[in-house]
This record gives structure tokens, C-alpha cells and sequence, in this order.
């Protein structure tokens, strides 16, 4: 049951932000009178659509998108420069340019796209990354509030060790040493006050002056139901991995994880469940962050998912994954049978995901090449910056940006695109992402 909700909670999820994506649009776009001729989810088929008064609205068999056609996106021939040549390229201009204003109702040409000013296309076509960016910050803030995030930990004992294990070892064996806590008498709730007759007010200054005294006796001072009392302890020598700031696992040039040697004693503190509000923005932050620095390095990541596929290296949980890697990954999750996580925790994972699907989108929309949108918004700035030089010269406005000479280099992104999607797919298939 668990496994259908998560899986339900995801492909919805995934529609309606296609749906509110589209919508981002659409709605400046009518707002500044741009004729819209047709709003659909998904690609394909149709499987059902309604005439609205001028727009048709609708979905299609695959679920992988969504588009609303704006009439007018390419200026006519007539209202901007001539393309020279005659080779394929000057007929893909042509022939896009041609269907662009076929497009155009007769006597509707004031309502198309290009007419648009500078600012308000950027408007219309940054709608949609921003809604999907404002669908992530919603759905963090509102799983994080409602879930609730770890605080600071306290200097409140929850659980003491029964031995000390290897780095790698989780279960303790007969052969396992007592862990120092156990064998020094301290109890869970016990609050540490001082360690060798000094206050301490936090988990971390507690922790730091336990790893520097390896198999060297220490006083720790606790309150206990009331009572103070003073507890002999030897922290013991135990090895534990090395952590960067992004808390990944350090490794040394072999690409093997780094370890040091630390005392250690064997406590866990309680930590508290906070909620708040800002907790979201600061995992937007965090996962827009770490989106970004995908987006920018995606030559490099894709490279390593193709070495990846071929069994050359492991592949990471960081991978980029496709619609089907992000399939696998919402099955594992859906269908993971831990004690205490119930369909609650596996519908705010869900959510989760989805959040950071919405911030993928805006970040890799944001692209400044066509066909993206972020493309679109490029040549809107670039006109802006066009029509400013002219009023500095005291010139007349200039033509519009002629978006049909884009075109060849929108068939090149989009082949990039099925590529990148094809890779992707195939290392989900042969060499797929595990987060379980």
C-alpha cells in the first residue's frame, strides 16, 4: 500500500508541475494579450482536450512534459533582416519562420509573441522556472515544518554503547571491547555539566575534548535525577572516517575514504525536533546550490554516468539520473521496509524528491539556449540591451530578435539532449542509482 501512495504521490506531483509550469506561461502571456492557441500536458496522442474560447486545452498519452504554443514566437520576413544563403540551414530558417506565422490567425498578428516588449517576454518565459522553483520551496517548507529537522544536540545522554566497533562494523560481537560509557556507569538521560572540573555548553566542545584524549582517564560531571556525580572514563583509541563540509566522506588520491584516529566513548545525544518555517529556504538553498554545480559541470557528470554504464566506476548516489533512474529510486523508496517509516515518511520523501525534480527543472530550464526557456529569455535581455544602445544614438527602435536564426542551434541542443536522455536512461538500466 505504502509503495502505490509513494508512487501515486510522485507521478501526480510530477503532472501537476508540469501543469503549473505551463501555467507560468500562459497566464502573462494572456495577461499581455498574447493570443494562446493550446495548453496540453504531456506529448503524443491526445487523450482528451476542451475548446476553450480561443485556446484548447488538453492532456497527451506521455507524461514526460507539457506546452503551451504562444502564436507568433518568430517575427514575419518582413519585419527583420534578410537571411543570406540558400543551404539548408538559411531553408530551416525559412521554414520555421513560415510556420510561425501560420499560426497567426488572420487579423490577430497584433496579439502575437514578437510584438511583445523586451521585458515582458522575459515575463512570459521566466513564468515557468519560477513557478517550478516556488513548488520546491513549498514543498521543503512544508514537509521540513510538518516533519520537523534535527536541532543542535544536546548534552543529554539518549543511548550509550554496549562495545566498540570497527569503522565499518555495526553490530557488536563477543569479541568487541566495552565501550568506555558502559563500563564507566553512565546512563541514559544522565546531562554532562563539565569535563575534568570544565563547563561545557555544547555536544561538539564535548566531543572535541573526548577525540583529542584517546586511552587517557578523564572526570566527566553529570547531573543525574537531580544528583551530581563524577564518573572516571578512558576514552578508547577507535577509527573513524574523515568527513568534508558537505558531509561526504573524505578520500585520499586513490580515491579511497580517509580515516584518522580519534578517543571515543560510546554516548549518543538527544536531539531535538525542530520546526521551522526556514528550514525550507535553507534546503532550497542547499539543493539549488549542489543543482547548479550539476547544471554547469553536465559534460563532466554525463561522461562519468557513461564510464559508469560501462562498468569502468562505480556510480555514485549524486549521479545524474533520468526519468527512469528517478523512477527506481521513488520504487526503493516506496517499497522500503524500516521500522517506524510508514506511509508518512514515504509520502514526505516523496514530496522531497519532488521538490528537488522542481528545482532541476528551473535550473536546466534556465539555460540561456533555445529551446529552453532560459534561451528565450537570452534573446529578450538581448533586445533590450539592443533597444537601449538605439535610444542612446538616437536611433529607431531596432527589428526584433530574430529567434528563427536560433533555430539551427536549438536542433543541435535538443539532438544533445536525446543523447544526454539515451546515456542516462541506459546506465538507469544497467548500472542504476541505489539509495536504500
Amino acid at each position: 500500500m505504502a509503495e502505490v501512495v509513494g508512487w501515486l504521490v510522485l507521478i501526480v506531483g510530477l503532472l501537476v508541475s508540469v501543469a503549473l509550469h505551463e501555467l507560468g506561461h500562459m497566464i502573462p502571456a494572456k495577461r499581455f494579450g498574447v493570443r494562446v492557441s493550446e495548453y496540453f500536458v504531456g506529448f503524443g496522442p491526445k487523450i482528451w482536450s476542451r475548446k476553450g474560447k480561443e485556446t484548447e486545452y488538453g492532456l497527451k498519452a506521455i507524461p514526460l512534459g507539457g506546452y503551451v504554443r504562444l502564436i507568433g514566437m518568430i517575427p514575419p520576413a518582413d519585419r527583420v533582416k534578410p537571411v543570406r544563403g540558400t543551404g539548408r540551414v538559411a531553408r530551416l530558417i525559412a521554414d520555421t519562420r513560415e510556420a510561425s506565422v501560420e499560426e497567426i490567425p488572420e487579423g490577430q498578428d497584433h496579439r502575437a509573441f514578437y510584438h511583445l516588449t523586451w521585458w515582458r517576454k522575459a515575463i512570459v518565459m521566466f513564468g515557468g522556472p519560477v513557478v517550478n522553483l516556488i513548488i520546491g520551496v513549498l514543498l521543503f517548507t512544508g514537509v521540513l515544518f510538518a516533519m520537523g529537522t534535527a536541532g543542535d544536540p544536546t548534552l543529554t545522554v539518549r543511548s550509550v554503547s554496549e562495545c566498540v566497533t570497527a569503522v565499518d562494523q555495526v553490530e557488536c560481537t563477543a569479541d568487541d571491547p566495552v565501550a568506555p560509557a558502559a563500563a564507566a556507569g553512565l546512563e541514559a538521560g544522565d546531562t554532562i555539566t563539565a569535563v575534568d572540573g570544565t563547563a561545557v555548553s555544547t555536544w561538539e566542545d564535548f566531543t572535541s575534548y573526548v577525540a583529542a584524549r584517546p586511552d587517557q582517564e578523564i572526570i566527566l560531571t553529570v547531573e543525574r535525577a537531580g544528583d551530581e556525580l563524577e564518573l572516571a572514563i578512558t576514552p578508547a583509541l577507535r577509527e573513524r572516517y574523515v568527513f568534508e563540509d558537505d558531509y561526504t566522506v573524505a578520500t585520499d588520491a586513490a580515491g579511497d575514504p580517509v580515516t584518522e584516529e580519534v578517543g571515543f566513548v560510546g554516548l549518543s545525544p538527544v536531539t531535538p525536533t525542530e520546526h521551522s518555517l526556514g528550514a525550507g529556504l535553507e534546503y532550497t538553498g542547499y539543493v539549488f546550490t549542489a543543482t547548479v554545480d550539476a547544471v554547469a559541470h553536465l559534460p563532466s557528470k554525463v561522461y562519468d554516468v557513461a564510464l559508469a554504464a560501462t562498468g569502468a566506476e562505480e556510480r555514485g548516489t549524486d549521479s545524474l539520473m533520468s526519468v527512469v533512474g528517478v523512477g527506481r529510486v521513488a520504487g526503493e523508496i516506496s517499497a522500503a521496509d524500516v521500522d517506524g517509516y510508514g506511509i508518512g515518511g514515504k509520502v514526505a520523501d516523496m514530496l522531497m524528491l519532488l521538490g528537488s525534480l522542481n528545482i532541476a527543472l528551473f535550473a536546466f530550464n534556465m539555460i540561456p539556449l533555445v529551446p529552453l526557456d532560459g534561451g528565450h529569455i537570452a534573446s529578450a535581455f538581448w533586445q533590450g540591451i539592443k533597444n537601449g544602445w538605439a535610444r542612446l544614438r538616437g536611433l529607431p527602435r531596432p527589428a526584433p530578435v530574430d529567434v528563427a536564426r536560433m533555430m539551427p542551434v536549438a536542433y543541435g541542443v535538443f539532438a544533445l539532449l536525446l543523447a544526454m536522455g539515451a546515456i542516462l536512461i541506459y546506465a538507469d538500466i544497467v548500472a542504476p542509482v541505489s539509495v536504500v
